[in-house]
């Protein structure tokens, strides 16, 4: 046991009665107070407020706990939602991207056969008005009729439609292959 002097014994006390600060801990059990009634007073205050410290602090502590569980559960919650969000958002941009292909495909194809309806009405207009115009010729030459409107527009027509047809599609080509290269670019 320890023995205080007299002198660190009225400083306890007048720390207690002046501002309320109490000697704390284990050292409380070791202080001898069997000569002096009001010191032994003080030091059973003093473990009296100590347990009190000691349950506020161990509450205190079981709280902390508590949310600390609490908080390590509701992060294991949010990062399962952030993963659920991630796999939604993956499938989300993966149906954009075979959206996006299937509209450019669309397109495409949409393009290939505009393309191949405006040559064949192209290639019908062409057999059309050299079918029409040798036949007005052909008539001309059976008939004996000498017409050289017919022999001179039969010509003409022939390179004009010649040269009109082979500009259209050199034309549609070169729309298809600037359309070839701005895809491959994007």
């Amino acid at each position: 046991m320890i023995k205080l002097n007299e002198e660190t014994k009225k400083v306890l006390l007048a720390l207690s009665d002046d501002k309320g600060i109490y000697l704390e801990g284990n050292i409380l059990k070791i202080i001898d107070t069997s000569d002096d009634p009001t010191f032994d007073a003080y030091i059973k205050q003093s473990i009296e407020k100590d347990n009190e410290k000691r349950t506020k602090r161990l509450e205190i502590t079981k709280q902390v706990q508590e949310q600390n569980i609490e908080l390590i559960k509701s992060k294991g919650e949010k990062d399962e939602v952030n993963k659920q969000l991630q796999k939604a958002l993956e499938k989300a941009e993966q149906a954009k991207e075979s959206a996006v292909n299937d509209l450019e495909l669309m397109q495409k194809k949409a393009q290939f056969e505009l393309i191949g309806t405006i040559v064949k009405v192209a290639l019908w207009i062409v057999c059309g008005i050299g079918v029409v115009t040798t036949g007005m010729f052909m008539i001309c030459l059976s008939l004996g009729i000498e017409n050289q409107i017919i022999e001179s527009a039969w010509s003409n027509m022939f390179g004009i439609l010649l040269t009109n047809s082979f500009s259209i599609i050199g034309t549609i080509m070169g729309v298809k292959y600037a359309s070839d290269r701005l895809d491959k670019k994007s």
